[in-house]
């Protein structure tokens, strides 16, 4: 990797380090990191992000065009090709023509069709739910080295980053509302009923357990109709 292009990933690298510092949404920083590799790795004409769930659902995020997401689709109904490959199980996966491509043939020659040659596939260290990668797509053979395969790990460690970042923070925020949802509910029971915050707690479990009906849900309920809670105290 020459010292200019050194120098460039430092100071994008930098930009990205202090974009994830921010509080931004997951969606704002992908963007970041495939605009950072479409101007970094030369050879990228298109770049964009696969996300795949346990149940096969899958997301193609922060596409630079619409060829990413064209292509997370044929790989997807084909189940074969190196974004699927890369988010499932390789690190690293780069095809240098799709023309003489043995791995992914349906894929490949889609891919042909669509005007690409030259692929790179970069895992995503998400979730253990979620499996991902960042994608690079060219127009031209062998339009990727091993110095375009660092500067994409690097790139792509940043997009785990904040898709963990994102997904954490979410969890947090649910746990906030959960918590305050219950000692609303508390609340109005005490008041009604003139009983202490355990007894409250423990007439809206014996509820969740009487119905079947989870805790958030049960002090949900009493926040919505402040009928009265039918138990006994």
């Amino acid at each position: 990797m020459t010292v200019v292009r050194h120098r460039e990933l430092a100071g994008r690298m930098a930009e990205l380090a202090r974009s994830t510092a921010r509080p931004r949404a997951a969606d704002q920083v992908l963007d970041d990191v495939t605009a950072a590799a479409r101007e970094l790795i030369p050879g990228a004409d298109a770049v964009g992000v696969l996300l795949i769930g346990v149940n096969g659902k899958f997301e193609s995020l922060a596409n630079t065009s619409e060829l990413p997401h064209q292509l997370d689709e044929v790989q997807m109904a084909y189940g074969e090709g190196p974004c699927l490959q890369a988010a499932l199980g390789e690190l690293i996966l780069r095809s240098d023509d799709f023309r003489h491509e043995p791995r992914w043939p349906r894929y490949a020659a889609a891919a042909v069709e669509h005007g690409i040659l030259s692929g790179l596939s970069v895992k995503l260290y998400t979730a253990e739910r979620t499996a991902g990668a960042l994608n690079m797509f060219g127009t031209k053979p062998h339009a990727f080295d091993a110095d375009d395969e660092s500067t994409a790990a690097i790139l792509a460690s940043h997009a785990a980053a904040a898709i963990l970042a994102s997904r954490e923070g979410d969890q947090l925020k649910s746990a906030m509302t959960t918590r305050d949802r219950i000692g609303q509910a508390k609340g109005i029971i005490m008041e009604r009923y003139g009983v202490d915050e355990v007894r409250a707690f423990e007439m809206l479990r014996q509820l969740s357990q009487e119905t079947n009906t989870k805790l958030t849900e049960v002090a949900q309920r009493v926040i919505d109709t402040r009928a009265g809670v039918h138990t006994q105290t």
